[in-house]
């Protein structure tokens, strides 16, 4: 069942983890399998912290943006409807379920993380669509219309992504709320949505804003 490989993976990083079915409050349209904070009663222990910090489940967890970027998607699904379009960085694959609903021909999430391909597995199959899986962006699949990507500019190593995302494909959706300015004028903002990580991590208020760009056509 997908409910328990999930729990598995996340049992190797904190032992008493379960995931359960939620809606996240920033995209409440799509149900999704992710971490339940119900289990943590009481602190964690020094070694459970240690197994967080070390190897931490991004994907157990529905970001800010993600969600923000999943709701802007399903409000207009025009700009996914009958394209190939490949979700960067899938986590949750909150943002490959919602090009799928929104009528994309076909979705490839991409994750170097196999527990989250897992994930992006269940919470497709959850939602009812298909989508396909990537391990590695160096192999994927040619002919990419559409490049959707989520909160994965946390690291200033990362930056350089951005022209790489234009490179390979003549329209980039991308959420952030790390970055205030770009550096990229390819890059047009869109919207400026608040939201918060699901469930809450009790971030800083800075990283609740999420700013949506485009860049091509």
């Amino acid at each position: 069942m997908a409910l328990d490989c999930l729990d598995r993976h996340l049992q190797k990083t904190l032992s008493r983890g379960r995931v359960a079915v939620s809606r996240p409050a920033g995209c409440e349209q799509l149900p999704l399998y992710l971490f339940d904070p119900s289990v943590l009663e009481g602190p964690l222990s020094h070694d459970e912290a240690q197994a967080v910090v070390a190897e931490p489940a991004y994907w157990s967890f529905c970001w800010a943006s993600g969600q923000v970027l999943a709701s802007w998607i399903l409000a207009n699904p025009q700009w996914v409807a009958g394209k190939r379009v490949l979700d960067f960085g899938a986590g949750s694959g909150v943002v490959s379920v919602a090009a799928a609903k929104a009528g994309a021909r076909e979705v490839i999430a991409c994750d170097l993380d196999e527990a989250a391909l897992d994930a992006v597995a269940a919470n497709a199959e959850l939602n009812g669509v298909s989508v396909s899986l990537c391990r590695d962006w160096d192999v994927r699949p040619e002919d990419i219309e559409v490049i959707t990507a989520a909160d994965v500019l946390y690291d200033p190593d990362n930056r350089p992504l951005l022209q790489v995302f234009r490179s390979a494909a003549p329209r980039v959706l991308l959420a952030d709320s790390r970055v205030k300015n770009l550096g990229d004028e390819a890059y047009r903002l869109l919207t400026t949505v608040e939201a918060r990580t699901w469930p809450d991590l009790n971030e800083f208020e800075e990283f609740n804003r999420v700013r949506v760009y485009l860049a091509g056509e």
